[in-house]
């Protein structure tokens, strides 16, 4: 147990700095076994993360159980806040959840009503996982959250009926592409909209040792954009390619298809940028910018902040 003493929980497993260490962590907590656990194992786990985290380590615990512990933590709980969040919301849902509702969107396209449904599903579910992966220093009021969840449904409503009804005489092929341009169009609403208080009012960010310095507004546009990017990322492949499988495979395989591509997608989408983001001091604000020079001089040079998922 000695080798327990100073152990910190925090420190990141795999070097996320470099895109194959993040992968590695978020294969780690987008492991979709994680959401068959009950709550109370999930809250035990947050139990041990906080006791390690206040230097007292139960007697017998070993490496392997901490490291599970803050898997299970990270999957399930809020950086910002460490709030359980909901599990539909969690990326360790994403690949259950996005592959019946991709291989859905895939298989019923021919009609509108039924692209319709599949949109207001897939929106409905877009919604609550942009909510639930926000950056929780910047609070949203219900009516905001209304706008955006309706406004997102709309953008890729009309985006898919749209194409639907202009491509009726496309190759079959092309109809199919339709669904990943709603998703895409709607991505590029949903996630600014969801978390429009980050853009208005700016998102909290710290030095390299977590002294809070301010809010900026130009490091929530970077870190929201890398959202966009990455969700638009992580349903391409699936979205694209799969249509193209599809036309040779019967019509029972295209979900485990659709699984597969989830598996690798979601955490290497997830990957692409590093979770704690960082600016320039000289790219900010020129007011918060002059802020911090004025108390750290020039021993700040860069700040950090959370992007989100």
């Amino acid at each position: 147990m000695e080798a327990l003493k100073g152990f910190d929980i925090d420190a990141p497993r795999w070097d996320q700095s470099t895109f194959m260490g993040r992968l590695k962590h978020f294969f780690n907590i987008t492991d979709c076994r994680t959401v068959l656990l009950p709550d109370s194992r999930l809250d035990e786990a947050k139990a041990l993360v906080e006791s390690c985290r206040a230097g007292s380590v139960p007697p017998g615990t070993t490496v392997e159980q901490l490291h599970y512990a803050k898997k299970l933590y990270d999957s399930a709980f809020h950086p910002d806040t460490g709030d359980r969040m909901n599990l539909i919301g969690r990326m360790s849902f994403q690949v259950p959840g996005g592959m019946a509702i991709t291989g859905f969107m895939l298989q019923f396209y021919r009609t509108v009503p039924a692209v319709v449904f599949w949109q207001w599903v897939n929106q409905s579910f877009n919604a609550l996982v942009n909510y639930t992966n926000r950056n929780a220093a910047s609070p949203i009021t219900p009516k905001q959250i209304g706008v955006a969840y309706v406004t997102a449904t709309s953008t890729a409503l009309a985006t898919a009926v749209g194409l639907n009804l202009y491509t009726k005489k496309a190759p079959p092929l092309v109809a199919r592409w339709v669904p990943f341009a709603a998703v895409a169009a709607a991505n590029c609403v949903n996630i600014p909209m969801m978390r429009q208080q980050e853009i208005l009012n700016g998102i909290a960010v710290t030095d390299e040792d977590g002294n809070k310095l301010g809010h900026s507004r130009k490091a929530a546009v970077k870190g929201i954009t890398q959202v966009v990017i990455s969700r638009v990322t992580m349903a391409a492949p699936g979205m694209i390619i799969l249509p193209i499988i599809m036309q040779r495979l019967e019509k029972y395989r295209f979900m485990q298809v659709s699984l597969m591509f989830l598996i690798f997608m979601v955490p290497a989408a997830c990957s692409l940028f590093p979770q704690s983001c960082s600016m320039a001091v000289s790219k900010l604000e020129p007011e918060l910018r002059e802020s911090i020079i004025s108390q750290y001089g020039d021993r700040v040079s860069y700040v950090y902040f959370n992007k989100g998922l």
